[in-house]
């Protein structure tokens, strides 16, 4: 009786992660596209800060994701028929490599990188070349890992519709 508990718990949190992506995606950085580098950076660097400072809710749901699919991942291979288990694992799987991954060796060390600037400091062009170091790799990256993590919450939401 665990399993759909843990699996309806993995589905809210990686469909909560899909959609904390998604909104990056079609809201935030369009909507932060249309100022200048230097503000263009300082407030990417605010929107940042904010989840550096490892919010107690947003690391629930991050962290959460990753474990409650791991646990379900587990006990789905006592519960679900083999199909069942083929999709979790594949669940598993592109979250890991599709969301997780490229969020800790690309994201991440972009925000860390665009968070270690002085902008008030830097020139014109010194704003002018971090950012476009940074934005089309950061953006493109982050329509991957929200690809993937929307991709996982379906496979998720298909499980939980086979129970």
């Amino acid at each position: 009786m665990l399993f759909p508990i843990i699996l309806a718990l993995s589905t809210l949190l990686c469909a909560l992660v899909a959609g904390f992506l998604f909104a990056f995606v079609i809201v935030v950085m369009p909507g932060i596209k249309q100022l200048k580098d230097v503000e263009f950076l300082r407030v990417f660097q605010l929107i940042d800060g904010v989840i550096q400072k490892k919010q107690f809710f947003f690391m629930l749901v991050w962290i959460g994701s990753i474990l409650s699919l791991l646990i379900a991942t587990v006990l789905g291979y006592n519960t679900l028929d083999s199909l069942g288990q083929s999709l979790i694992f594949v669940a598993l799987i592109l979250y890991i490599v599709g969301v997780q991954f490229p969020t800790m060796l690309i994201n991440v060390p972009l925000n860390n990188h665009i968070q270690s600037l002085d902008i008030e400091d830097l020139t014109d062009v010194a704003n002018k070349v971090a950012r476009r170091n940074f934005e089309p790799r950061w953006v493109f990256w982050n329509r991957i890992r929200s690809v993937f993590a929307i991709i996982v919450t379906a496979i998720l939401l298909f499980l939980l519709a086979l129970m």
